[in-house]
């Protein structure tokens, strides 16, 4: 555990130190405020006791990414990280609509292709909020935020 806080409080003072020293990237406020919510939540979900054994996962099929794939004890979990700087627009959670949910089931089937058939799997969403100023972000994190059925008989022929 401490390990853990000593690794994410190492790469917070590099990425203090890159800004200071490096030229700005080129990216939109928006996405380098994403980069962290998921660099915060990877952190997270280490200390609820998850194994990440995936970050960004493409997939050479299907449109779109998985933010996090790890295993909550025996279930593998395709994690989507929300993140706000606000919350009094709509939530962070809401955002993974109907269109998000197909994107990333058929992503997420790709990677069940790759894994055993009786692996037990869900999809969680985490909703981080920097809404406290430079303090710690806020998290909620949904367990089996949307469900999906998925045969793979029928994806393996597919």
């Amino acid at each position: 555990m401490f390990a853990g806080r000593l690794t994410q409080a190492t790469l917070r003072a590099l990425d203090w130190l890159a800004a200071r020293t490096l030229a700005p990237e080129d990216m939109p406020a928006h996405q380098r405020t994403g980069r962290r919510g998921e660099e915060d939540a990877y952190f997270y979900l280490r200390r609820r006791g998850y194994t990440i054994i995936a970050r960004n996962y493409r997939s050479p099929n299907h449109r779109g990414e998985l933010d996090l794939v790890g295993w909550d004890h025996d279930v593998l979990c395709f994690v989507e990280v929300k993140t706000r700087t606000k919350r009094d627009l709509k939530p962070a959670e809401a955002a993974v609509d109907r269109d998000k949910q197909r994107e990333l089931s058929l992503v997420g089937r790709d990677f069940l292709r790759h894994m055993p058939a009786s692996c037990q799997w869900r999809f969680d969403v985490l909703a981080v909020y920097y809404d406290h100023g430079l303090g710690r972000p806020g998290f909620e994190l949904f367990q089996n935020a949307f469900p999906v059925s998925y045969n793979r008989r029928f994806a393996d022929s597919y």
